[in-house]
C-alpha cells in the first residue's frame, strides 16, 4: 500500500513537471514571436522607406548620422506632409508631438486647435531610425478605419407637426450628460492612433472607455494568439496614444471625413 502511495506521489511530481516544462516552453515561444514583432515591422519600413544601400555606399555614411543632415531632413518631412495634405479639398488633422497640440486644418489654415497634456506612442516612431521614420512621415496618413465611444455622425430625428396646434417647442437638452470620449483611428500603413479625453471622469465613464480599452486588448489578443498558434510572427502595429480636451476630441473625431488624412510630426 506504501509503495502504491510512493508510485502516485512521484506520477504526480512527474505530471507537474512536464506540465511546468511544456508551460514554460509556451510561454519563452510566445514571448520570442512577440518580440520579433516590432523588428520584423521597423524590417519592412526600413525595406521601404530606408535610404537606398548603393546610395549609402557612395555617399559617407557619417552623413547620415549627422545632427544637421537630420535636422533638414525632418524638416523636408513636414514640409512634405502639409504640401500634400494642402492639396485636399477636406480637413485634415495633424499631430504635432514636439509642441504638444492637436490640429484641424484646411488648406495649411489652422481651424481649430487643442492641447495634447500627454501622449505615448511606440519606440519604433519616437526613437527608431531617423533615415527610415522620417521618409514615412513626410507622407500624410489615410483613415481605413475607426472605433469609438461616440457617435461619428449623431443623427436627430424630428417628426415635422401638422399645424400649429400639434408644435412643441424643443426639450432644453440636458447639460449634465456628458459622453466620455475615446476612439481608435488604425491607418492604411498599419499605424493605429489613440484619442482620449483628458477630463477625470466619474465611475460610471471610467468604466465605459476601461470596457472600450479592454475590447480592443482582447480583439490584440486573439489576432496575436491566431498569428503564433500558425507560428507566423504577429503583425506588429506601431501606435500613438494622446490625451486632449473632451470637447477638442469630438469636436476632432466628428471633422475629419471618414477616410481622412492626418500628418504626424516629431
Amino acid at each position: 500500500m506504501e509503495n502504491k502511495v510512493k508510485k502516485r506521489i512521484y506520477a504526480g511530481k512527474i505530471f507537474f513537471i512536464i506540465v511546468l516544462c511544456l508551460v514554460s516552453l509556451c510561454v519563452a515561444y510566445y514571448s520570442t514571436m512577440v518580440m520579433k514583432a516590432p523588428a520584423k515591422k521597423f524590417a519592412e519600413l526600413k525595406a521601404e522607406y530606408g535610404p537606398d544601400s548603393t546610395k549609402k555606399k557612395k555617399l559617407d555614411e557619417r552623413m547620415f548620422s549627422d545632427s544637421d543632415y537630420l535636422s533638414l531632413l525632418k524638416e523636408k518631412a513636414i514640409l512634405q506632409s502639409k504640401l500634400s495634405m494642402a492639396d485636399a479639398d477636406s480637413v485634415y488633422f495633424v499631430i504635432n508631438l514636439a509642441d504638444s497640440t492637436a490640429n484641424l486644418e484646411l488648406c495649411g489654415v489652422v481651424v481649430h486647435q487643442a492641447k495634447i497634456s500627454s501622449y505615448v506612442a511606440s519606440n519604433i516612431i519616437l526613437k527608431g531610425d531617423d533615415n527610415v521614420i522620417l521618409p514615412m512621415l513626410a507622407s500624410p496618413f489615410t483613415i481605413a478605419s475607426d472605433i469609438s465611444t461616440i457617435k461619428k455622425e449623431p443623427l436627430m430625428i424630428k417628426i415635422a407637426p401638422k399645424d400649429t396646434s400639434e408644435y412643441k417647442p424643443d426639450i432644453t437638452p440636458d447639460t449634465t450628460i456628458i459622453e466620455p470620449v475615446a476612439y481608435i483611428m488604425e491607418m492604411t500603413n498599419g499605424v493605429k492612433i489613440f484619442v482620449y479625453e483628458e477630463e477625470a471622469s466619474v465611475s460610471d465613464k471610467d468604466r465605459v472607455v476601461f470596457k472600450f480599452d479592454l475590447k480592443y486588448k482582447m480583439d490584440e489578443a486573439k489576432r496575436y494568439f491566431k498569428s503564433i498558434s500558425h507560428f507566423e510572427v504577429p503583425e506588429y502595429y506601431p501606435v500613438i496614444k494622446i490625451k486632449i480636451p473632451r470637447t477638442d476630441a469630438k469636436i476632432i473625431y466628428r471633422a475629419i471625413p471618414k477616410h481622412g488624412q492626418i500628418g504626424i510630426y516629431r
